[in-house]
């Protein structure tokens, strides 16, 4: 069950080297309100670490302008392409520094388990995670941006607000012996 604050909002972050998406979620009680999502454009920038500066620059003016209390973002997924991973791990490594200069916790979640929480299926498309973030926090189509990183944005700091008051679940078991091993209460008889 999610434990009502009197008011939280959440930063959630879509790290990108093109584009930059984020949202922000206010929540008041249980009810989540969506308070502004868009993107940060890098395309503009030739050098990868013009990017970085700018990425973190951009990062504190939304912190500034909405005093975020926690930050989520989406971990990056490993591709083929290791160049691409470094560059996307340095783009959320710079996001996640301004948060953490500003004191603001942060939570990472991988994309499926975003997925899952707004879709219920890990392989949902942007359109369909955007289109169900639409429905859920009831803003008007129009508001729906043109680059579905903002709602991917979104989407993190909602699946961050579906978390709350959840304690963190302990790493799944490998295999029946793990199972026993961590639940002896659970088991009866003897194991052969």
């Amino acid at each position: 069950m999610i434990q009502p604050v009197k008011e939280k909002i959440i930063l959630g972050i879509d790290p990108g080297t093109t584009i930059m998406g984020y949202g922000v979620l206010r929540v008041t009680g249980v009810k989540p309100e969506m308070i502004a999502m868009g993107i940060i454009d890098l395309r503009k920038f030739g050098d990868h670490y013009l990017k970085l500066r700018h990425i973190h620059e951009r990062v504190l003016g939304i912190i500034e302008s909405y005093l975020p209390d926690e930050l989520a973002i989406e971990a990056p997924f490993f591709g083929k392409n290791v160049q691409s991973m470094l560059k996307l791990g340095r783009a959320q490594g710079v996001a996640m520094a301004a948060a953490l200069s500003r004191d603001i916790p942060i939570t990472e979640y991988a994309p499926l388990k975003i997925k899952m929480a707004i879709t219920g299926n890990g392989q949902a498309s942007k359109e369909q995670v955007a289109d169900m973030l639409q429905r859920m926090l009831r803003f008007p189509k129009e508001d729906m941006p043109t680059f579905m990183d903002a709602t991917d944005g979104l989407a993190a700091a909602y699946c961050h607000f579906l978390q709350m008051g959840r304690p963190a679940v302990e790493k799944g078991y490998h295999g029946w012996k793990d199972f026993i091993a961590k639940n002896p209460d659970k088991v009866k008889g003897s194991v052969k």
